[in-house]
């Protein structure tokens, strides 16, 4: 019998049809032959027609009959008993589909009533591996949008169902969880949620089968994301609360690595109470593994906490989040050290117009300043200037709303704070005048008696209440966790494992009750105000004194609003107290400073935008008993997930994390430096102009002086790094810019390579006479380079110094770089120079980056002396050069 046994296993790119045509014994015609072939005896045969019906389509779609002759074969095809043969069917159908949807219009009819049909039945097939190509179809369909909507509810779901019943094969559940997790993202949220959610939620408690709840953990994210955020707080999240608690470590470790996307989808709410906690006990499971995967997640995990109007983000048009330029960010400064805080004179501008200009930094945001002292300066000259401005305009404005005043007194009342923990120099030489002082309330007044001793007392009771909390808030539903796990823990205290994990739960333990006595303290004081006042007696009647004086020395625009000056005062005040000992972010006393310097240091890792044991997780990644109890590259994770963070808490709170990102750059291991190399640039953005000037500047000069591993990653980036330094810092690093020419190993031309390319883009960030000075000198060098790819990259690096110079007039630089360039190359001894020449000028020509006149006079005659090269090579470039020429000529 004929057949295609000639041709061997190597038979996957030939065509099928060719053979069908050619004349042979049967005298039958080519789709006879096909049909012949398709049903033979030999599985060779049946193989080879099966992995050829793409051909065989193409070849005969165009007839209508004989198209419905091929679906007819492939259709019998697909019964046939040998599984290899099915396989082979199974792995064209999606090709085959793709083709008849672009070639015929009839399309849908012929996949729904032919191919469609297939697929369904192939996912029940008895042959694994049958089932498996039949699964690998389905999820390609579904990708492209080929399968109908009906099909999917009424033929492809139900199937899935069944096989993933209680009651079904072990073998057939673990596919059809598999299949239903991984085509979750590919349907419609109402098919999801209506029809294959309730069946996930089942599996995820199997107590049967272990292999079906991993891939259930494992996928969770997937299927959170594709239900939305309303049924996965109401049905998921119990759910993943139990798979986080399986007694089968693998089932905490896929739930640790899933846990960003599950917290993506839930709301803020969810996410600070309820997986929080969860994720605490995670990363301090008993298990080596659990707890690496956690800590490994724990940076993405913070990263879902981002608020874009806190962090400096915005979203673009297309759906992209990026970070807000540092020139739109109006708190740009306010991590400062040295900050001059600019306040709004009147409290009626609460509201402002357009021509109207709004603080600098807000009161609220003055609370969150960072833990270094921020040392305000307001120049007293011009304050007074300013008041007897404002105080004239407000009695002229005393006929607008209540509403708009008692807004702007809040906003007073709270200036008020900021005043008072300033540490203003001079406030106890001079008392303001009716005509210094400006609107509803004293902006200057005479100093307060010290309240430290108040504070204390309020501190105590704090600290008296921690015990005996009760009120329903997350934190103390983490202690409560925390304290199980610890009960747990106790009796395998000669674990090293166990220790080190006590430690950790015992740290997170003391940060969640801090957090919660926050919370509750400032609960308890809008609540009952009048007791926290009786406390501080002294420090309320300071306080109704100077305000009251101020009644009398003042003429006041609205009573009204001047008594709820007076009546806010004090409770503002002792809110910002309580939001001081939670946050820790606002300036301290200084009598407060000296007594408890531990106490700050503590305090200056505080904040408010996540949960503090995460932060304080995370902070504990660099420590090196870290690497030996849960993983050796723990840093390196640390270190790739610090950007993400840092956006995440904001440039206000970097105190937090400048400690660490230090002790990472500072690391033996050169992958933790390469990582932090890598992202400085995005982490400068991030910060701002100032911080990344006082803080990251100094770890970038050291990442330029260290291994060609860590330098590459300074390298890749370095214009994104040097644009966003003010033009005198960035000035000192041309010098620097030649050190990258000299590597540890003069093999690696990919870093000069790279080195031209960022040459290229920092030239627009110097002026000519410096890209003369400095970079002239390394563009010659790498033209000079030994490798080829080197100099071609820097042929156009030429170029573009000559465009700086001409486009920036300045052409006499540009006539002694053209001199340079024909003694160096086109003089040279060795063809290779000679021939870098002819490079040179024809992209000169190509660029236009000079004028025609600049070079026919300079260029031209010397490039039109290589005619008489004694090398052919130098000659065919020359050819080249003036073909381009005469082409742009």
């Amino acid at each position: 019998q004929v057949g295609f046994e000639d041709y061997g296993p190597d038979c996957d790119s030939m065509r099928i049809t060719p053979f069908l045509d050619i004349p042979g014994q049967d005298n039958l015609t080519p789709l006879a032959r096909l049909e012949k072939y398709a049903f033979s005896d030999s599985t060779f045969n049946r193989q080879i027609i099966a992995r050829g019906l793409l051909d065989v389509f193409r070849d005969f779609s165009n007839n209508e009959e004989d198209f419905l002759t091929v679906m007819e074969i492939v259709v019998r095809l697909s019964e046939d008993a040998e599984p290899t043969v099915r396989t082979e069917l199974m792995e064209q159908i999606p090709p085959i589909a793709i083709f008849l949807q672009e070639s015929r219009p009839k399309f849908p009819t012929a996949f729904f009533e032919y191919l469609m049909p297939i697929v369904v039945r192939y996912l029940t097939d008895v042959n694994n591996q049958v089932r498996k190509a039949g699964q690998e179809a389905l999820l390609i369909l579904l990708e492209q949008d080929l399968v109908a909507q009906s099909d999917i509810e009424n033929k492809v779901c139900p199937i899935l169902l069944d096989l993933s019943a209680p009651d079904s094969d072990d073998e057939y559940k673990v596919e059809a969880v598999n299949i239903i997790c991984k085509m979750a993202s590919m349907l419609s949220r109402t098919t999801v949620e209506h029809i294959l959610l309730p069946r996930f939620c089942e599996l995820c408690s199997d107590g049967k089968l272990f292999q079906v709840r991993k891939i259930c953990a494992a996928n969770f994210g997937d299927i959170c994301n594709a239900v939305g955020q309303e049924a996965t707080e109401r049905l998921l999240i119990p759910k993943f609360f139990e798979l986080c608690s399986d007694s089968v470590w693998g089932m905490r470790k896929a739930c640790a690595e899933c846990f960003m996307a599950v917290s993506y989808t839930t709301s803020p709410e969810v996410r600070r109470s309820k997986l929080s906690p969860l994720f605490i006990s995670l990363i301090s499971d008993t298990c080596r593994w659990v707890r690496q995967a956690a800590f490994q997640s724990l940076g993405p995990f913070i990263s879902t906490f981002a608020n874009p109007s806190s962090a400096g983000l915005y979203i673009r048009e297309d759906g992209t989040l990026s970070i807000r330029p540092p020139t739109q960010d109006v708190n740009s400064n306010s991590c400062q050290p040295s900050n001059s805080i600019t306040l709004m004179s009147s409290s009626t501008n609460a509201t402002f117009t357009s021509s109207e200009q709004p603080m600098e930094i807000k009161a609220e945001s003055s609370t969150e300043e960072t833990s270094a002292e921020v040392n305000t300066k307001l120049p007293v000259e011009k304050l007074n200037e300013d008041t007897r401005e404002e105080s004239k305009d407000t009695r002229e404005e005393s006929s607008e709303d209540v509403s708009r005043l008692s807004q702007g007194d809040k906003v007073a009342a709270d200036v008020m704070e900021v005043t008072k923990d300033s540490g203003f120099p001079g406030t106890s030489s001079r008392l303001w005048s009716a005509e210094d002082v400006f609107n509803t309330f004293l902006y200057w007044r005479p100093p307060l008696p010290d309240i430290s001793q108040d504070l204390e007392l309020l501190q105590l009771k704090t600290e008296k209440h921690k015990d005996s909390c009760s009120v329903p808030c997350s934190n103390c539903v983490a202690s409560s966790e925390i304290k199980k796990v610890l009960e747990s823990l106790q009796e395998h205290l000669d674990d090293p494992d166990v220790q080190a994990q006590v430690q950790v739960l015992s740290a997170a333990l003391r940060a969640a009750q801090f957090d919660s006595v926050g919370d509750y303290e400032t609960k308890k004081m809008e609540e009952s105000s009048g007791k926290l006042q009786n406390k501080t007696i002294s420090y309320e009647t300071a306080v109704s004194d100077a305000t009251c004086n101020q009644r009398e020395e003042v003429t006041l625009s609205s009573p009204a609003s001047q008594d709820g000056v007076c009546d806010q005062s004090t409770t503002s005040m002792l809110k910002s107290t309580v939001k001081e000992q939670r946050r820790g972010t606002s300036v301290f006393l200084k009598s407060e400073q000296e007594n408890n310097p531990p106490f700050e240091d503590d305090k200056s890792k505080l904040q408010d935008i996540i949960p503090q044991p995460l932060l304080d997780q995370y902070l504990s990644m660099t420590d090196p008993a870290r690497a030996q109890t849960v993983d050796t590259e723990i840093a390196k994770h640390c270190a790739y997930s610090l950007p993400g963070v840092a956006l995440t808490l904001g440039r206000q709170n970097w105190h937090c994390l400048k400690d660490t990102y230090e002790t990472l750059a500072s690391d033996v291991q050169w992958k933790v430096r390469r990582t932090l190399a890598f992202s400085i640039h995005e982490l400068a953005v991030i910060l701002g102009d100032q911080l990344t000037a006082a803080d990251l500047v100094p770890i970038f000069n050291g990442f330029l002086k260290d291994l060609d591993e860590v330098r590459i990653g300074v390298l890749k980036h370095l214009y994104d790094f040097l644009k966003l330094l003010h033009a005198d810092k960035r000035r000192e690093y041309l010098y620097q810019l030649q050190e990258f020419v000299v590597t540890d190993n003069t093999r690696n031309w990919r870093f000069r390579y790279e080195l031209a390319e960022q040459l290229i883009l920092i030239l627009e960030l110097y002026n000519p006479n410096d890209v003369y000075d400095y970079l002239r000198h390394i563009a010659l060098t790498l033209c000079s380079d030994k490798v080829s790819e080197v100099r071609w990259i820097s042929f156009k690096l030429v170029v573009a110094i000559l465009q700086k110079f001409y486009t920036n007039n300045a052409n006499a630089l540009g006539l002694n770089f053209i001199n340079e360039l024909v003694v160096q190359f086109r003089h040279c001894s060795k063809w290779v120079g000679r021939q870098a020449f002819a490079f040179i000028c024809q992209a000169v020509v190509e660029e236009e980056c000079m004028p025609v006149d600049q070079f026919v006079e300079h260029l031209l005659p010397s490039l039109l002396s290589l005619a008489s090269d004694p090398v052919p090579n130098v000659r065919v470039l020359l050819a080249k050069a003036l073909r381009q020429t005469l082409l742009e000529k």
